[in-house]
């Protein structure tokens, strides 16, 4: 069963993935990617990597594309047909296929973890997945990659706000 919510989940995020990359709004483009974070948020369940689960909503699925939505706006595309147009139904009803697929594959590996008997499996560390191991490698082996990001990150938002301030002018 567990290979079963495996292969859905990661067949999902392929396809919606695959649909980030080939759609042509920005806004269908941005939705797409949320389904995908959501089908990795449910392969990191299967894990039992509830920290690394909670970082994908919170910060990729949650931050990351809200800064995508702020980018879309800053773009200012007007010329977007409504969602709802005949020529846009299929994409609308895959859209809304895989949605379900997820929900659902979702909803049975909870179920399948908090309700059901885990099922055997590989061995585990019990330290995988969890805050404090990850932040020990985050503050000690990986401090410096960390610290550039933190440096790249901040370069981004300054050359945004630059960028957002001479369109004001």
């Amino acid at each position: 069963m567990e290979l079963l919510v495996f292969a859905g989940l990661a067949l999902v995020a392929a396809v919606a993935g695959l649909l980030v990359i080939v759609q042509r709004h920005a806004v269908y483009s941005a939705l797409f990617l949320i389904i995908t974070m959501g089908s990795l948020a449910g392969i990191y369940i299967l894990l039992d990597a509830h920290f690394v689960w909670v970082i994908q909503v919170i910060v990729y699925a949650g931050a990351i594309m809200v800064l995508f939505l702020f980018v879309i706006m800053l773009l200012d595309i007007r010329s977007e047909p409504a969602p709802w147009a005949p020529p846009d139904r299929g994409r609308i009803l895959i859209a809304v296929l895989l949605s379900v697929v997820l929900l659902a594959e979702l909803g049975v590996a909870v179920a399948r973890r908090f309700v059901l008997a885990p099922a055997g499996g590989p061995a585990v560390a019990s330290s995988f997945g969890r805050t404090q191991t990850v932040g020990r490698l985050l503050f000690t082996d990986f401090l410096f990659p960390f610290e550039i990001t933190s440096i790249i990150l901040l370069v981004a938002m300054v050359g945004a706000m630059v960028l957002a301030k001479k369109r004001l002018h």
